[in-house]
């Protein structure tokens, strides 16, 4: 007899199986038990009749508390009521584990005692239901760069300086000497893009933001690729594509997961590229259009994000930004040097920023320029500036964030269910 995984048994009906999972539900009707068995790939139907097992196993699945780990035996049979198309008729059935009583019932439970029991909540149908749509972005991602010749790089977490800004670095101890957790990888990759062209990295990044926002993680995952050679305006059709396609395997690929979530997809078959772009100017005009203040010389706050983004059917690019709001490295605008060349994708329904980045600052002697006025030290960057000096080009890249992303795609109102274990301010724990 086989074990199968739940996501298996359409291909085994008439045939005997085992099942290896856990107890996600039962309800019982004098003769017949019916066991709902969950396991890393679905949850199906088990139908025990009192006649097809010993007496004392019938009595103990009638008892059994919920997550048990259990393993039954049994055919599969065709069932069009099931979700699924199919239920086992149970044969046999093992208690591997009898769980104590379980902490999260079906009552309503506030967000607190739920994030306490996040290692136990990640198992109910809706975050499970997360996790694997959150799967399928990281792989689309992964999928998007490599089939265009992007390379992975790995960027240290271990970083000497501020990437985004000093105010939200991690200090630790580095055997005696001062190191930050990562805020970004892009500085490591535009030293990649000069030796592999079109580069990217994926991981983990920092910020010690003393922020309860629902967009706000401290720990949060992003990607970064970067291109020698690539002006802004490429990187902004870079964006476009790379975020269509991203949304659009998922809405391929994961439905059923969207289905469960209650989430509508019809904003989410609306995002095809090219999306609407405006310059921080005539955003600054629009929002003031629509009796929001802006200034245009001040970036824009959630509130801001949000009005823009609802004023388009699809994700939005609003790019040169006042360059005093902007990175070190970031380069100016020739035509307007008050201007950097970035840009920001704003998605719709409320979620704002999912993507940051722009055009680098190619030129030697005004990167220094900035580092002074940024008052960074510059024997942090004096790699940073090799990349000046030995062969410089013009490049750009960008940042997605992963968490952000999940919770736009899956239409959730807190970035903490994005993440299987979020670390939040004061929240460290499980």
């Amino acid at each position: 007899m086989d074990w199968v995984s739940v996501s298996q048994l359409k291909e085994r009906i008439g045939q005997e199986v085992e099942l290896r999972g856990w107890l996600d539900g039962k309800r019982s009707s004098g003769k017949l038990h019916f066991l709902q068995v969950r396991d890393g790939s679905g949850v199906v139907q088990c139908v025990m009749f009192r006649g097809d097992v010993d007496e004392a196993t019938f009595q103990r699945a009638d008892h059994l508390a919920h997550e048990s780990s259990v393993v039954v035996h049994g055919s599969v049979k065709a069932d069009a009521r099931s979700p699924i198309g199919v239920e086992v008729s149970a044969k046999g059935f093992e208690v591997v584990h009898e769980s104590e009583e379980y902490p999260i019932t079906p009552k309503e439970h506030g967000v607190a005692f739920l994030m306490e029991h996040r290692h136990l909540w990640l198992r109910s149908s809706r975050q499970r239901a997360i996790l694997r749509v959150r799967a399928e972005i990281i792989a689309a991602v992964r999928s998007f760069f490599d089939d265009r010749g992007f390379v992975l790089v790995d960027a240290p977490i271990f970083t000497p300086a501020a990437c985004e800004g000093t105010t939200t670095l991690f200090e630790t101890d580095y055997f005696g000497e001062k190191a930050y957790l990562t805020q970004s990888g892009q500085l490591y990759m535009e030293a990649a893009a000069m030796a592999l062209g079109k580069v990217y990295c994926f991981g983990p990044t920092f910020r010690a933001e003393k922020s309860k926002t629902r967009r706000h993680l401290t720990e949060f995952w992003m990607v970064e690729p970067e291109v020698a050679y690539f002006t802004l305006t490429e990187d902004m059709v870079l964006a476009e594509e790379f975020l269509e396609y991203v949304v659009s395997r998922v809405l391929e690929r994961r439905r059923p997961e969207l289905a469960l979530l209650e989430r509508n997809t019809a904003a989410l078959e609306k995002v095809k590229a090219p999306f609407p772009r405006l310059s921080h100017r005539e955003a600054v005009a629009l929002l003031l259009e629509k009796g929001v203040p802006a200034d245009e010389n001040d970036d824009f706050g959630a509130e801001q994000e949000t009005v823009l983004a609802q004023s388009f059917e699809k994700p939005v690019i609003v790019h040169r930004y006042p360059a005093v709001c902007k990175a070190f490295y970031m380069k100016k605008d020739p035509a307007d040097p008050s201007r950097a060349l970035c840009m920001d994708v704003l998605a719709p329904e409320g979620y704002g920023e999912v993507i940051g980045g722009g055009q680098r600052e190619d030129s030697l002697e005004a990167l220094e320029s900035e580092i002074r006025r940024h008052a960074l030290p510059m024997e942090a960057f004096k790699w940073y500036l090799d990349l000046r000096r030995y062969g410089s080009v013009p490049h750009a890249g960008f940042g997605l964030g992963i968490e952000r992303t999940v919770a736009w795609i899956c239409g959730l109102p807190h970035v903490r269910e994005t993440i299987p274990f979020p670390r939040m301010l004061e929240k460290i724990t499980p």
